[in-house]
C-alpha cells in the first residue's frame, strides 16, 4: 500500500486492489457459471467485468480526450441505444476468457490517464449534464473506485451463491477461521423467524 501522503497513489493502490478481487471472484468457474444470470436483473458475473471495462474506457478515456484505440471493443451509443444493458453480458460471440483480456488492457488503458495527469486536472463527462461537468481526475478516480466496490460485493455474493467461495482475497479471506457457516447460518435463521 502506498504512502497514505500521496492521494493518487492511494487511490490507484484500491483501485487496483478492487480490480485484482473482481477477477478473483471468477477463477476457477466454467463459461456457463459465469455467464448464468443470478439475479431477477440478470447480473452475472462477467457481465460485471464487462461493464467495469467500459466504464473504465469512458470514464478515464472519453472525459480527459483520449479514444480507446480499438473501438470495437466497447459498447457503442448506438447499442446502448438498442439495449440499455449491453455491456452487462457476454454476447455468444464473445468469450469470458476475451472479456478479462479486454478489461485488464483497459486497466493500462486508465493507469495511463492516472499516470499522466495530476488529481486536478480537468476533464468532461460526455453523458453527465452541463450542472456537474467539468471534473477533475481526482473525482473521477474516487467516482469510479466507488462503482467499482459496489460491483465488487455483487460479485462476492453471487460467488459464494455458486461454490460457497467467499472472502477478501485468496491470501487473506478476512473470515473467521474454523467458523462451522451451516450453524452460523441456522443461528441467523432462527433469530429471523422470530420477528
Amino acid at each position: 500500500m502506498s504512502d497514505l501522503g500521496e492521494h493518487k497513489a492511494v487511490l490507484r493502490d484500491y483501485l487496483q486492489f478492487s480490480r485484482d478481487a473482481l477477477l478473483w471472484k471468477l477463477d476457477g468457474l466454467s463459461e456457463r457459471d459465469l455467464r448464468m444470470p443470478r439475479t431477477a436483473t440478470g447480473t452475472n458475473l462477467i457481465g460485471i467485468v464487462k461493464h467495469m471495462a467500459n466504464v473504465e474506457i469512458g470514464y478515464f478515456g472519453d472525459t480527459f480526450g483520449r479514444e480507446w484505440p480499438t473501438p470495437g471493443e466497447r459498447i457503442s451509443d448506438d447499442e446502448f441505444e438498442a439495449d440499455p444493458q449491453a455491456d452487462w453480458y457476454a454476447t455468444e460471440s464473445e468469450s469470458c476468457d476475451e472479456i478479462i483480456g479486454l478489461y485488464r488492457r483497459v486497466w493500462t488503458f486508465a493507469d495511463a490517464t492516472i499516470d499522466e495527469l495530476p488529481l486536478d486536472a480537468h476533464g468532461r463527462v460526455p453523458w453527465w449534464g452541463e450542472e456537474r461537468n467539468p471534473v477533475t481526475l481526482g473525482r473521477i478516480m474516487v467516482h469510479v473506485l466507488v462503482d467499482l466496490t459496489r460491483h465488487v460485493g455483487q460479485a462476492d455474493i453471487l460467488r459464494e451463491g455458486i461454490d460457497g467461495a467467499a472472502g477478501l482475497r485468496v491470501e487473506a479471506p478476512n473470515l473467521p477461521d474454523q467458523q462451522d457457516w451451516p450453524a452460523y447460518v441456522a443461528k441467523l435463521t432462527l433469530l429471523a423467524q422470530r420477528f
